[in-house]
């Protein structure tokens, strides 16, 4: 049904806050936005559902896929499709009545003039890069006594942050002319946010590179931005409310539950100021140096889809981020997956079995992934080698072709999010739902036994004293001084320092320990070396949880293709885990250990840590009985709490496929 638009009804609602009066009022003022993008677009919309009557909007842009997660006008309908006349577009469905004023192009010195012709308020939207253009608009907005109001979105919060006129000017808070733009930016931040609420919740620095010009946002940020940058406007219009103005600022973080009035005499000359600037600097310095997982460039050889995935199956586990398997295109549907292990210089990888582990979860994910892009993967392996060869390399023919079913699996999301938490979990109790769906997950073949409660404290310490024969047994150095990457958030092929599970005292002391066995073996023997570790590391998580637990065969695995059923079952279990919302971590070397004493098999020269192996062996069979530590296939614990910050990742599809040149 079409209907007349009326003013009056459309804002009556806002009428008990506002008077009809002010309400007519704010019909007949002019706001100049420059900007449609993360907060520029939610101004528009939100001052033209407050009921200002007319705008003046400028904006050069299209939008991205990379400006959904803000961005209000940012819809599959208008991609590529200029910000200026979607948004203006979005005003005029609100109040068709609009007078709108549009520039499509960037505001400079030879149109700056006209834009804020008739201007009663200046709202600034632009990139937080366009230093200069903000510069240029503030100055004129100074010499022709226009307020302006910038509210920034800073993590899940804003900062606000209003110029008047015959009060303080931009330039005398920020103090940007004659710097350097990297000075500039770095000036402009720590103005705007001199209370930096949200600094102490960033949780990757590599994603502010001032180099690449680029930084991190959310929606909240953004929407609360408007919200606080909306509310000062009206009370500049109506000339009712307290307007905090520069040096006065107000920053509000709604994760860290904080309000902040900021007071700045001086602007950025403040010693506060001057204080903060110089580490500012430094972080930025930092942040430039840092990488993060970047995703891969295309590879002619491989259907697109295939290659998708590929690129989502690489990130099945490996023991210490090994990645034991290389991809070999063989056409647009097919794949050689070529398969190896660590046996020859791993302590952990007895016979190649946990490599072998690797290489299931490693199909498994492969045929979740397939689910994903409407494909089906068939398996096949080549060639049925002794799999107790220390040069044994397994092939396995991946074929790809439609799906007869198009539904994605439903543990494909959690492809991505599986990660490992070495840290403390909670330790409330698996829900009986849980419990069932994990126990469902391991599938045919293969059962769930669950340690918890009580038995936390048994494994706690059985976990505690299986590290002290981990951090003692010399074969097992190499593995622990070549397994972690220092200084980095994320790690290709290592492990992260931040991801290991030490504090900052343990993680620098292990980095000067690791240097030689010397050292470690000097610690170990005379300053109770093991001690910190093992606290942080093996007993305080193994007490911190929600359960322990065993994924058990129903008979003791004993071929290759045994051990890969087992990756296949422990990936699946992983990720329902994931889905469940539980963290997770593989707790392994005790059910490898008890491997090596139950077959008799030396791990090493070392008599004390194979004397502490066969005790701990038995006491592994007394806590979960002989016959299934036998059948034992994977050890681990789980529970709920936080995702960690830092993981490893992987290496990049071009270095995992063998032949990107040709089939």
């Amino acid at each position: 049904m079409s209907m007349r638009f009326d003013y009056a009804t459309a804002f009556s609602r806002n009428i008990g806050w506002l008077t009809p009066t002010e309400q007519a009022l704010l019909r007949g003022r002019r706001i100049a936005i420059a900007g449609l993008g993360g907060v520029g677009g939610a101004h528009l919309l939100t001052l033209t559902r407050l009921g200002i009557g007319a705008f003046t909007i400028a904006d050069f842009d299209h939008f991205e896929l990379h400006n959904f997660n803000r961005q209000v006008g940012a819809t599959l309908p208008n991609l590529q499709r200029p910000k200026l006349d979607a948004m203006a577009e979005a005003a005029r469905n609100i109040n068709p009545e609009l007078d709108l004023r549009l520039f499509a192009e960037a505001i400079g010195s030879d149109n700056i003039e006209r834009f804020l012709d008739d201007v009663d308020i200046y709202v600034d939207s632009l990139d937080f890069f366009a230093v200069e253009a903000r510069r240029q608009v503030f100055a004129a907005c100074a010499r022709r006594g226009i307020p302006a109001i910038t509210a920034a979105p800073l993590g899940m919060g804003t900062a606000v942050l209003t110029f008047l006129p015959g009060r303080m000017s931009f330039e005398e808070y920020f103090g940007l002319e004659g710097k350097p733009e990297r000075e500039q930016l770095a000036r402009f931040l720590i103005g705007l946010s001199p209370a930096m609420l949200q600094r102490g919740y960033l949780v990757d620095p590599s994603a502010v590179n001032f180099i690449e010009r680029r930084g991190p946002s959310t929606p909240m940020a953004c929407d609360l931005a408007t919200g606080a940058l909306a509310s000062d406007v009206l009370k500049i219009l109506l000339g009712r409310g307290k307007v905090y103005a520069a040096p006065w600022g107000t920053h509000f973080d709604a994760y860290r539950n904080k309000l902040v009035h900021t007071w700045r005499p001086g602007g950025n000359r403040h010693p506060l100021q001057r204080l903060a600037l110089m580490v500012a600097r430094r972080i930025l310095s930092r942040s430039e140096k840092l990488s993060r997982p970047e995703r891969s460039a295309p590879l002619p050889v491989l259907d697109t889809r295939v290659q998708c995935v590929l690129d989502l199956g690489r990130w099945a586990p490996s023991g210490d981020n090994t990645q034991p398997w290389r991809f070999e295109a063989v056409g647009p549907l097919e794949v050689i997956v070529h398969g190896c292990d660590t046996r020859d210089h791993v302590i952990y990888d007895l016979f190649g079995r946990a490599s072998q582990l690797a290489l299931g979860g490693l199909l498994e994910t492969l045929d979740i992934a397939a689910s994903g892009e409407g494909l089906r993967c068939s398996c096949e392996r080549l060639a049925n080698v002794d799999d107790t060869s220390p040069d044994w390399h397994p092939l396995f023919r991946l074929q790809f072709s439609e799906a007869a079913d198009d539904t994605p699996h439903p543990l494909l999301r959690s492809i991505e999010a599986r990660c490992t938490q070495r840290r403390m979990m909670q330790r409330t109790p698996l829900d009986a739902r849980r419990k069932a769906a994990l126990d469902a997950s391991v599938g045919a073949g293969f059962s769930v036994i669950w340690l918890e409660g009580e038995q936390r404290s048994a494994v706690a310490k059985l976990l505690f004293r299986n590290a002290h024969v981990r951090l003692t047994t010399p074969e097992a150095y190499p593995v622990h001084r070549d397994i972690i990457e220092y200084g980095v958030q994320y790690s290709e092929d290592r492990l992260p320092d931040r991801a290991v599970g030490l504090d900052p005292i343990g993680v620098a002391l292990m980095k000067w320990a690791m240097r030689s066995w010397e050292r470690v073996n000097f610690l170990n023997t005379y300053c109770a070396g093991t001690w910190l570790p093992r606290i942080q590391l093996d007993w305080l998580p193994g007490l911190f949880c929600a359960a322990h637990f065993m994924i058990v065969a129903d008979t003791p695995p004993r071929t290759l293709d045994d051990r890969l059923a087992a990756g296949r079952a422990m990936q699946r279990f992983w990720l329902t885990a994931t889905q469940l919302g539980l963290q997770f971590q593989p707790e392994m070397t005790p059910l490898i250990f008890a491997s090596y004493i139950r077959e008799g098999i030396p791990f090493t020269g070392k008599q004390a840590s194979v004397d502490s192996a066969r005790w701990l062996a038995g006491e592994f069979e007394r806590l979960l009985g002989a016959d299934a530590a036998a059948r034992g296939v994977y050890f681990g614990r789980v529970g709920f709490g936080s995702v960690p910050q830092s993981r490893s990742t992987r290496l990049p599809l071009a270095k995992l496929v063998l032949n990107t040149t040709s089939a």
